[in-house]
């Protein structure tokens, strides 16, 4: 048989894709070497939440005491913690194998090749099969990166993959690189008694974040006494007896016992067929695309992070659902115009649209409007004032062009934030708009108020 599509990957860009072309009628076909869901739901954002709920729940019975409840020192099984993290992530897997057949998505097991124009081989333990397509779609993802010189042996120095094995909490450790990837790291490991030393090249840590925003989890962080080291230069990583040994430019030496390489991502686009069929490629290996998903090869598409865009899960659901919209006929584009990015520490960090850095260096006129979490009622009944929200507006036209929050429940809040900056709200807008009392909520309606000088409680 031909297949309408066969989707070559079987994480959030590739099965979301497949289940949307046979939603609008197609047949179509996934091929996934390894476990369906790819590094997100198996070695990423679904593990990393579910360790970082426990020590949530480690934190909640730490600070009981502040709200009349006392209790004795918590025990911390981490094999326990590592086995409940593993069945969520089997139960999500279980579910989309569920979610595949239900929408009757072929699924074939093994690594796929494009041998030509409509033509993926798929080979199995040295066994080879191909299958016929009108479409294809290349949805590989990534793999954590490395550089030699930091001496990654899988055990005492792990990237996000191993560490997230561990049988036991390492008494201290070495984070490489204070981006989303390390500062999650260090807040759970952290929170289960590890000590901490980040390394990061930047001045800053979570430099993508808005400055405010980057400053403040920073402090928070050395609060808790993480050792941060910004503007460090690694010259060589070794094991030692009992851990390892960080050598650094500026002549320091960092020991620990374990050391977290959190650089960036690699793409997995080896050994695909890309040079063979024609591919266009970027100067980063990237498999360029036109706002529809597709390359220079008519019927071959490519989304996730193989076309580095945004290396977020949602980012690459959404690139899956506007190329089977094309693929099936329908008239579809991406808009990356807002596009919400999560950092799940404690407190919670999440943005949508520009910095206000971002918007000045545009020649854009800024207003900005801040509410301080510890000026909520909710914020302060639940004990988590830490924090605050910014929004970003067009000074002359209140049009809201970014939205940064650290506090609780960050990720959730910036939904709100990202519907107003899709859409073109303005400040006022937000403003005129009721918020239930008492939530959190309440304060984005406040630091859109802000930037008028009319917060009530700010």
């Amino acid at each position: 048989m031909t297949y309408k599509a066969v989707v070559i990957g079987g994480g959030p860009a590739g099965y979301v894709a497949a289940i949307r072309i046979a939603q609008l009628g197609g047949q179509v076909a996934v091929v996934e070497k390894n476990k369906l869901g790819g590094t997100c739901l198996n070695r990423g954002c679904i593990p990393t939440k579910s360790l970082i709920a426990a020590v949530d729940k480690l934190k909640a019975v730490e600070d009981a005491v502040q709200f009349g409840i006392e209790v004795s020192k918590p025990d911390i099984n981490f094999v326990k913690i590592q086995a409940r993290k593993d069945e969520v992530v089997a139960k999500l897997v279980e579910g989309i194998h569920f979610l595949l057949n239900k929408n009757k998505v072929k699924l074939f097991t093994g690594s796929a090749k494009i041998k030509a124009a409509g033509v993926v081989e798929v080979e199995n333990n040295g066994e080879t099969e191909e299958l016929l397509t009108e479409n294809i779609i290349i949805a590989t993802g990534s793999s954590p990166a490395l550089i030699k010189s930091l001496g990654y042996n899988g055990t005492s120095i792990m990237t996000s993959e191993e560490i997230l094995r561990l049988p036991e909490i390492p008494k201290s450790l070495l984070v490489i690189g204070g981006g989303v990837i390390g500062s999650e790291f260090a807040h759970i490991y952290g929170s289960l008694g590890t000590e901490i030393t980040m390394l990061e090249l930047a001045p800053s840590i979570l430099s993508i974040q808005d400055a405010e925003i980057a400053r403040r989890m920073q402090s928070i962080f050395k609060k808790r006494k993480y050792k941060i080291v910004t503007n460090a230069v690694i010259k060589k990583i070794t094991e030692i007896e009992g851990g390892i040994r960080a050598e650094l430019e500026n002549g320091d030496t960092i020991i620990a016992e374990k050391a977290l390489i959190s650089i960036g991502r690699t793409l997995n686009t080896q050994n695909l067929g890309l040079e063979e069929m024609g591919i266009e490629t970027g100067s980063k290996g990237e498999i360029k695309v036109n706002d529809q998903m597709e390359t220079n090869i008519k019927g071959v598409y490519a989304i996730g992070d193989v076309v580095m865009k945004y290396q977020l899960a949602h980012v690459a659901s959404a690139q899956g659902i506007v190329t089977a919209e094309n693929i099936m006929g329908r008239k579809a584009t991406m808009d990356y115009s807002a596009v919400p990015s999560c950092v799940f520490t404690s407190p919670e960090i999440a943005m949508v649209g520009l910095t206000e850095k971002q918007a000045k260096d545009k020649g854009i006129p800024v207003k900005i409007g801040k509410f301080n979490f510890m000026a909520n009622g909710k914020a302060l009944s639940m004990g988590e004032g830490e924090g605050f929200i910014k929004i970003v507006t067009n000074a002359e036209t209140d049009v809201i062009l970014g939205v940064h929050i650290i506090g609780p429940h960050a990720s959730d809040l910036i939904a709100e934030g990202t519907l107003a900056v899709k859409n073109g709200l303005t400040a006022g807008n937000i403003a005129a708009t009721i918020h239930a009392h008492p939530t959190l909520a309440e304060a984005m309606m406040e630091a859109s108020e802000n930037v008028h000088g009319l917060s009530i409680h700010g």
